[in-house]
């Protein structure tokens, strides 16, 4: 039977990680890749997250691409273009658990920092996007995380929920497009892989749907609020993950 429980675990696990995609912008690979790791494997969880990220990005921008701030994306995704390589040679010279463990604290000091003196970050310019986006293209190369940086630049940019989401998205389908591009090149677009892909379509398009109706339920005024749980949220599940199952 093609529903067994694998099956119906990836897809709910998906649903999930799709449904905070597209209702916030960020955080489905960071929630997916270590519950499908377990799930089925890595070999087959991360050529999966990287196909739905960009089904997700692209599905989410045919409607909104009209919010971009395109100044800030070409900067970013040029910046994480030069970041990516010096990623994959941290490889072998950085111990994955430790960097876990490194980026969960930044994420949940950054985040709670910000709820507690909300006022006191504001970047005014666009000058930094180069220097957030090789970080975010470094953090992307070595371990596919080359969205928390994005988050924190937008959030200090203090955008507009939409512009924030739109911008985010751009950026995220590009990156996202050329690492599940070297999936494909490196032979791991097996038959597991895009069948799992296939049966997932369906539920991922009513959770980037349903995310969008919460998204617009999102007041502007709190909606960094919202950002900075998330990411103490995503810090925490990420710390558990580097701990417990050792990277």
């Amino acid at each position: 039977m093609i529903f067994d429980w694998l099956t119906l675990s990836v897809i709910g696990v998906l649903f999930f990680s799709t449904l905070v995609r597209s209702a916030v912008g960020f955080g489905d690979a960071l929630i997916a890749m270590p519950l499908l790791t377990i799930i089925a494997g890595l070999k087959t969880a991360t050529p999966l997250v990287a196909l739905v990220a960009v089904t997700i990005s692209i599905s989410i921008l045919l409607r909104h691409w009209r919010s971009v701030r395109f100044a800030s994306a070409w900067r970013l995704i040029l910046a994480s273009l030069v970041g990516i390589p010096l990623g994959l040679l941290m490889l072998k010279g950085f111990h994955e658990q430790y960097m876990k463990v490194l980026l969960a604290v930044l994420l949940v000091g950054f985040a709670a920092y910000s709820l507690w003196k909300p006022r006191m970050l504001n970047l005014k310019t666009e000058r930094s996007s180069y220097a957030f986006g090789f970080i975010a293209g470094v953090l992307g190369g070595a371990y596919n995380y080359n969205g928390p940086a994005v988050v924190v630049y937008s959030a200090l940019r203090r955008w507009p929920p939409e512009t924030f989401r739109a911008t985010l998205q751009s950026y995220l389908l590009v990156t996202g497009f050329l690492i599940a591009a070297g999936h494909g090149l490196g032979g791991l677009w097996n038959q597991s892989v895009l069948s799992l892909y296939a049966i997932s379509l369906p539920v991922v398009f009513l959770s980037v749907y349903l995310g969008g109706l919460l998204h617009k339920r999102f007041p502007k005024e709190t909606f960094d609020r919202y950002v900075y749980l998330l990411l103490i949220a995503i810090g925490a599940l990420l710390f558990v993950n580097a701990i417990m199952l050792g990277g």
